[in-house]
């Protein structure tokens, strides 16, 4: 059985029906309540572990400094020593934000990080301690998720580009949206494929095809919902924000590919998919 923590979020929902395993809300178990992790792992027993808990709200981190980094930290070091302890092979979702976005060539799994915001030191730092525990385990960093769940950039600009003539979106912002279903099929391939090669463990990244900044993402979302709104590129210091967003999200999923044998989706196939699910919704 493999046991998903989380049920709520986007990841979460699209792992559901994939898994045949639990998938454990918040309520069930708490990830700020030191133990609470380890309990649910003696009393579950899973055959491996998909985490799809984090605190993902990268503005809201930066006043919420001790939160973020009791679940994106301290909970996944409790985790992976449970994971470790037992040999339960542990897949764990990260962020491209681990990274400082300089320079304009893909990120290799083993580049040095250089978080420029609050959420992203607190997912690197969980990264970190996962890797202590030295059990079974594959980090698998993606970036900017979508999905027909929760918030995020589609939804968001469906429902602005319905309401707007003109929007001004941020073009220096370089990366893919990648949809939530195609990331929990990963990841659960990617777990099984654990059980029987643990030799595969380390830290991987999975990021749909190809690349783009955020307004050539949203010129394709009008196009496809056939929305007439037109978009103007602007640079991320017109648009500012609390946390600092990394300019290069692009990510070398090489290793992936050839260690898992996954092949990495186009987003704007993911994205019909996205938009016909909203329309029948």
């Amino acid at each position: 059985m493999i046991l998903t923590f989380g049920r709520s979020g986007q990841l979460a929902r699209e792992l559901a029906p994939l898994t045949g395993g639990a998938c454990l809300s918040r309520a069930e178990v708490d990830f700020e309540t030191p133990g609470a992790i380890a309990d649910a792992i003696a009393r579950h027993r899973p055959e491996a572990v998909i985490n799809a808990v984090a605190f993902t709200d990268v503005d809201g981190a930066e006043d919420a400094q001790d939160r973020a980094f009791r679940v994106n930290e301290a909970a996944v070091g409790e985790l992976a020593q449970s994971c470790a302890e037992a040999a339960i092979p542990l897949v764990h979702l990260s962020t491209d934000y681990v990274f400082d976005g300089s320079g304009s060539r893909p990120w290799q799994p083993d580049d040095p990080t250089g978080p420029l915001n609050v959420y992203g030191h607190s997912k690197s730092a969980g990264e970190t301690l996962l890797r202590a525990a030295q059990g079974p385990h594959v980090i698998l960093r993606c970036s900017w998720v979508v999905s027909p769940h929760g918030r995020n950039f589609v939804k968001t600009m469906l429902q602005l580009g319905s309401d707007r003539d003109t929007l001004r979106i941020v073009a220096d912002q370089i990366g893919a949206p990648t949809a939530a279903h195609d990331i929990a099929g990963a990841a659960l391939s990617i777990a099984r494929q654990l059980k029987t090669a643990p030799e595969k463990s380390g830290t991987y990244h999975y990021q749909a095809q190809p690349h783009a900044s955020w307004a050539e993402v949203a010129r394709e979302i009008f196009e496809q919902a056939g929305i007439t709104c037109a978009v103007t590129d602007i640079p991320s210091h017109a648009y500012p924000t609390p946390a600092r967003r990394p300019l290069n999200s692009r990510l070398d999923c090489s290793a992936t590919e050839e260690s898992f044998g996954l092949q990495m989706p186009d987003w704007r196939v993911s994205l019909r998919q996205i938009l016909a699910q909203l329309r029948h919704a």
